[in-house]
This record gives C-alpha cells, sequence and structure tokens, in this order.
C-alpha cells in the first residue's frame, strides 16, 4: 500500500513513484484499499448545510424536491469520478493543474472564489457544530463555533493525513447509522418519495431551497479536495497497468461513497417531510428540528439527531479546511502538506474567515441556507476550469476525456449554469 509518508512529503513521494518493486496487487479485496477518497468527499455534501437545506426542503416541500438529491448526486459522480481522473493521471491537484496550466489572468481569480467557497463551506460546518453543542450541552453558539474550531485545527495540525481518514470514515458511519435510526422511526410514503426521487419539480418560491440543495450536495471545495487526496492510493504513474487499476478501483470507491451520501440526503428531506411537513411544522432553524422531534419521534430521536449534527461539523470542517490547504497550497503550484506554510495558510484561512463571519450572523439558520447558495454560484466556475484540464492531452495524456465525455461534461455546467441564472432571476424579479 502507499506509503502515507510519501503524501506529506513530496520527494518522497516521487521517488517512490520510480521504484519499481514498488507495486501493488490488485486481488479481489484490495479494493478495500481504496476506500477512503471517496468518503472524505462524501462527509463534505452530508454537512450542516445539507441538513440545513435538507430539512428546509422536506419542511416547506414535502417529498417534492427529492429529485434534486438525485440530479446532483449524479452530477457529483461524474464530476467527482472525472477530476479524480485529473489526480492520478498527472499526478496534480486541481488547483496545481490550473496554475501550471492556465493563464494567470483566469486561474488566479477562479482559485481565489474557490477558496471563498471553502470559508462560505466552513462557515456551514463549524456553524453546524456549535449549534450541536448547543443542543447537546446549552454551549452558545458563539463560544462553540471558537470550540469547533480550536478542536478541528488540532486534528489537522497533529494527526497524519491516514489518521484524519479513519477518523472521517468513523464520523461518516456515525450519521448514517443515526438517520437510518431515524428513518425506522416514522411512517413513510415510499410512493410519493420513489416518484419524487425521479420527477423534476419546481414549486413556486422552492428556487432559493433548490439551489441549496445543488451547492450543499454538488460543492466546488471538494472537487479541489478529491483531486488531492486520490493521490495517497498511487504507486506508479509510469505503469500504465497500474493506473487503469486505479482509475477502476477509484470510481467504486466514488460511487459507493456518493451512493450513501445521496441515502443519508435522501433520508433528511424524507425524516422533515413524514415528520414536520405532514404535521404543518415549518421548520426555521436546526434548534427547532431537533426539539420538534422529541414529542414526535421520542427523546432518543433527538438525542441522535443532535450526536450525528456534531459528527457532521466536526468532520465536514476538517475536509473543508483541508481543500481550502490545498488550493492555496496549489496556487503556488505546490501539493498538500500541513508542514507547509502555503498549506497552513490555506487551512487558517479557511476556517479562522468562518469563525470571524459566523460573528456577524444574526440568522443561523438563514446562514446555512444562503452558504450553500454561494456555493452553487461558484460551482460553474470550477467545473468550467475542470472540464478544460481533464480535456487537454498535455495536461492528461491519453487519460484526456473522450468526446462523449466532454459534452456530458458540458452539459452539467449548463444545468448548473441555468439553475443559477433561474436563481437570480427569481431573487430580483420574484
Amino acid at each position: 500500500m502507499f506509503y502515507f509518508k510519501s503524501f506529506i512529503n513530496p520527494l518522497r513521494f516521487f521517488k517512490d513513484l520510480k521504484r519499481k518493486d514498488h507495486k501493488p496487487s490488485f486481488g479481489a479485496l484490495d479494493i478495500f484499499k481504496y476506500i477512503g477518497p471517496g468518503l472524505l468527499v462524501t462527509v463534505g455534501f452530508i454537512d450542516p448545510g445539507n441538513w440545513a437545506a435538507n430539512i428546509a426542503s422536506g419542511s416547506n416541500y414535502g417529498y417534492t424536491l427529492l429529485w434534486i438529491v438525485t440530479l446532483s448526486t449524479i452530477m457529483l459522480i461524474i464530476l467527482q469520478h472525472n477530476v479524480a481522473h485529473l489526480g492520478i493521471a498527472s499526478g496534480l491537484c486541481l488547483s496545481e493543474a490550473a496554475t501550471l496550466h492556465i493563464k494567470p489572468a483566469i486561474s488566479r481569480p477562479v482559485l481565489s472564489f474557490a477558496v471563498l467557497a471553502s470559508v462560505s463551506t466552513s462557515l456551514a460546518e463549524i456553524l453546524g457544530g456549535a449549534i450541536a453543542l448547543e443542543m447537546l450541552f446549552s454551549i452558545p453558539v458563539k463560544i462553540g463555533a471558537i470550540l469547533v474550531t480550536i478542536f478541528v485545527i488540532i486534528m489537522i495540525l497533529s494527526h497524519s493525513y491516514q489518521k484524519i481518514e479513519k477518523w472521517i470514515i468513523g464520523f461518516v458511519s456515525v450519521i448514517g447509522l443515526a438517520f437510518l435510526y431515524e428513518i425506522f422511526l416514522i411512517d413513510v410514503d415510499w410512493a410519493v418519495a420513489g416518484i419524487s426521487w425521479i420527477k423534476p419539480s419546481i414549486p413556486e418560491g422552492s428556487m432559493l431551497l433548490v439551489m441549496s440543495v445543488l451547492g450543499a450536495v454538488v460543492m466546488p471545495h471538494n472537487l479541489f479536495l478529491h483531486s488531492e487526496v486520490i493521490q495517497s492510493r498511487q504507486w506508479n504513474l509510469q505503469d500504465a497497468k497500474i493506473i487503469r487499476k486505479q482509475l477502476k478501483f477509484e470510481f467504486a470507491d466514488t460511487l459507493l461513497s456518493m451512493g450513501a451520501g445521496w441515502a443519508i440526503n435522501s433520508a433528511m428531506i424524507i425524516l422533515a417531510a413524514a415528520t414536520f411537513f405532514k404535521n404543518n411544522v415549518v421548520v426555521e432553524e436546526l434548534q427547532q428540528a431537533e426539539s420538534l422531534l422529541r414529542p414526535l419521534l421520542g427523546t432518543n430521536a433527538a438525542l441522535v439527531f443532535a450526536i450525528a449534527l456534531l459528527f457532521a461539523g466536526v468532520a465536514s470542517s476538517i475536509t473543508s479546511a483541508m481543500a481550502g490547504g490545498s488550493i492555496v497550497a496549489g496556487m503556488s503550484a505546490e501539493p498538500y502538506d500541513i508542514k507547509d506554510n502555503h498549506t497552513k495558510w490555506g487551512v487558517f484561512i479557511s476556517l479562522i474567515g468562518a469563525l470571524i463571519i459566523i460573528f456577524f450572523i444574526g440568522d443561523p439558520f438563514k446562514g446555512l441556507i444562503l452558504s450553500q447558495v454561494f456555493l452553487s454560484i461558484q460551482l460553474p466556475f470550477t467545473v468550467a476550469i475542470q472540464v478544460y484540464l481533464t480535456s487537454s492531452k498535455k495536461v492528461m495524456g491519453k487519460y484526456a476525456n473522450s468526446k462523449f465525455m466532454i459534452v456530458v461534461l458540458s452539459f452539467i455546467a449548463t444545468i448548473v449554469t441555468y439553475l443559477n441564472i433561474r436563481l437570480l432571476f427569481d431573487l430580483v424579479f420574484g
């Protein structure tokens, strides 16, 4: 298995790639060696921002907006698989590749915008963890935000990537089990839910929530993060057979992980639809959701909800900060290395920037929703540079996008752009 120390030390990384004896076996069980990078991405789209967007969607419109989770997840699988190809085939993350292969007049503004997206993401993650601490221990939100930020910084600075990955896999498991537990406690109209998963519908006044769900699932910072962390599974970029195996196993990891994320996000909307919407209750803050679940589903359900939210906030704060570090390091044409100052600056900008903004937010729940809308607005720019880079033979060699894949990726970019224009129209003229 690839030495994780090589991920921390770039010089050793490239030395290891040249070793002829440093080759993996690819038996039937070797797929489990690849499970990890996809889950790091998954935790990013089951974060507190998703909780707010999904619960608001379910409480306001019932099962109707489940389709956007399905569409977003399909787009996410394609985009994440494509950007992972960039990391595997080129040995560069998305930010590094943009810095090296796109003119600064274009790459610098897009990457700077991506850093702001990382801050916006961290805002939702830290805020969600703080809200959970308030639910569990009556700690004021702003003090809770400070505690979450300090804990996340300690986690990132004192643990290796390998250890962080294991922590996050554990967090994702707890969150998933929590929502499975919640679902078994409620009466779900599965027939209506099944139709809503595949039937697009945008009810009047729902555009803001549609965009927030989209931004909460297909997140720009995850595209940067996946292209970076996937390199922890590499052995030898000069061996075509090994690269093909990596691409195959990476897709399995992505599909499994994104599928788990789809199930958890769907469960959130279903939970809100079957409890709040069914009882004509519109949720306007996560604290309200927890307190309303108590009489509807019992004390245990409310407790599980709060604990899962805390795990989601901490885990996703780690991934958003790592993404910020990767983006800023990439702007200097460097890989993620928490010992390097550029990476540290990216991590601190993401976390501290978010923490400062939290102190000026009057309505935490609305802040969570709007942070996800901001991500959806930034997304077309990130997708545009991704499509350009992964379609370039100079960057990707023989692994460059096929014409069919270029069409598919361009179609996704068109959908996202259309939804953003629709949102702008609704906000201005609605």
